[in-house]
């Protein structure tokens, strides 16, 4: 099994972790499917891999889509849980659910988050039947991998996609760009939407630093 990422710089938008698993037997098949490192490919070519392993019966996948609200409230608590916290957390998640599935996993690879080496011991003691392997650039080296990046890619931009904002004021719109930090048309958008009582829409990771900046123009509360 193959564990991934899509989601974890942007301001805007889930955080998506996914998964690819397939019998040992099928590797060598695996490797001949082309998948790549999601962010190496056009989004057509993600998704016509992603509708190919959907139809392939030798592979199975999960997704675990953490959104918004969810990062920033866990951020945001008295007592934090940062990033890789929930990444892990999300990691061991997504296995637990294809243990529970029934799906004997003996080996899993995964990105590196923080410490390598304590990652790895972390996945460990929590799964001792699972051979672990934590490789940074593990969604270039390993197909699996490959695999389970373009599942949670393609799952996080459907997801942007088709995002429905909860907020009704009439002035919004979604022309929100990449989610990005770094990007003009996300910036445009988060001055946009801002507003002095209710911050921003629910769309938006509070806990991002790119929003600290706009806190002098809202109204302060005091508890």
């Amino acid at each position: 099994m193959g564990i991934d990422e899509a989601g974890r710089g942007p301001v805007l938008g889930p955080m998506v972790y996914g998964c690819l698993y397939c019998a040992r037997s099928y590797q060598k098949t695996l490797s001949t499917l082309n998948f790549a490192d999601s962010k190496t490919l056009k989004e057509e070519k993600r998704e016509e891999l992603f509708e190919q392993l959907q139809a392939d019966e030798s592979l199975g996948w999960a997704v675990d889509v953490i959104d918004p609200k969810e990062l920033s409230a866990k951020m945001l608590r008295k007592n934090k849980i940062n990033l890789n916290e929930i990444s892990h957390d999300s990691a061991m998640d997504l296995i637990t659910k294809v243990l529970n599935m029934g799906v004997l996993l003996t080996e899993v690879y995964l990105d590196t988050v923080g410490d390598a080496e304590k990652y790895k011991m972390k996945l460990t003691e929590r799964f001792p039947s699972i051979k672990f392997c934590v490789s940074k650039k593990a969604d270039s080296i390993y197909p699996v991998v490959s695999g389970a990046s373009i599942v949670a890619k393609v799952t996080r931009d459907r997801a942007l996609r088709e995002w429905v904002l909860e907020e009704t004021a009439e002035n919004m719109h979604r022309n929100f760009g990449s989610g990005y930090p770094g990007d003009p048309g996300t910036k445009a958008w988060l001055e946009h939407h801002k507003h002095s009582v209710f911050g921003f829409p629910s769309l938006v990771r509070f806990s991002w630093g790119t929003c600290t900046s706009y806190y002098k123009d809202f109204v302060e509360v005091l508890w």
